[in-house]
């Protein structure tokens, strides 16, 4: 059977999975394939490139500086997150991503970003992070917050917009047995974002719009389904065994790498029956 792996977005929520990632490499978990969204691409490709500690290192490194994320870099450019220090300086100078283990990688990696024409998701498959980290990029550019991302002649926005928990097209792609790691405790509910607040920061995108007023419904209906899914023993969910309470764009490294030790908690109670779980037929 063929295992895929499907990781939630979240932004710095996303240090909880990374920690369970990295007890998937100490634990030499392997699956066939990977669908990740926003946060859940930017720090999953370290798990195909073998990078332990990577995405929690570079976050509580760089997280505080002003030019890094924050307020400078959405002025000066538009995007919370600075497109050349964040994406280009860190990845190919400051922390190296490795590449060259990622492509050598048999694993499929796939990122969803959503266009901003038609609201629709797209799954992009990574090849060479360094050479598509735009698609990287939109996953992760959040509405209100950043600017669509140009690739070819469409643009795209945040993957979560339109698919949060891509589990089910993961399926559709014939991957039998599923690994859903989410980044919201099992009582979290999504709350309906402010109307009028969201037709003013991104009404140039009517489609979006349109997908943000009702993200929260499709959100909880997608948890809902994933449940059954788990119950039935179609899926194996890792989920925050508390709430995690802190800021999307934190920057405080003491409350990043709690998120993180939250996660290798997690991952490492659950390796046993995850391993259960993959080996029945």
């Amino acid at each position: 059977m063929k295992i895929g792996l499907v990781l939630e977005g979240g932004a710095m929520r996303g240090m909880y999975t990374a920690g369970v990632l990295d007890v998937f490499l100490d634990n030499r978990i392997a699956v066939d394939g990977i669908v990740g969204v926003s946060a859940g691409a930017l720090f999953g490709v370290n798990y195909l490139s073998g990078q332990k500690g990577r995405a929690i290192r570079y976050n509580k490194r760089f997280n505080r500086d002003k030019n890094y994320m924050g307020l400078r870099p959405l002025l000066r450019e538009g995007n919370l997150f600075s497109t050349k220090y964040a994406y280009d300086e860190v990845p190919r100078m400051l922390d190296p991503f490795d590449d060259a283990r990622f492509k050598a990688s048999p694993v499929p990696f796939y990122a969803v970003v959503t266009d901003v024409a038609t609201g629709a998701p797209e799954y992009i498959r990574i090849r060479s992070v360094f050479d598509q980290m735009d698609a990287l990029r939109a996953s992760g550019s959040m509405p209100i917050v950043s600017r669509p991302v140009k690739i070819g002649e469409k643009y795209y926005l945040d993957g979560g917009v339109s698919d949060s928990i891509p589990f089910e097209w993961l399926s559709a792609q014939g991957y039998e047995k599923l690994v859903v790691i989410l980044t919201r405790d099992r009582a979290y509910q999504k709350k309906a974002m402010p109307a009028a607040f969201v037709r003013l920061c991104a009404g140039k995108y009517p489609e979006v719009v349109e997908k943000l007023l009702e993200r929260h419904t499709l959100y909880n209906r997608s948890v809902l389904r994933l449940n059954e899914w788990e119950a039935a023993g179609r899926a194996f969910v890792i989920r925050p065994s508390e709430a995690i309470r802190i800021s999307r764009m934190e920057k405080d490294p003491e409350r990043l790498q709690a998120v993180y030790d939250l996660g290798v908690r997690d991952g490492s109670r659950r390796l046993e029956a995850l391993r259960d779980y993959l080996e029945q037929t």
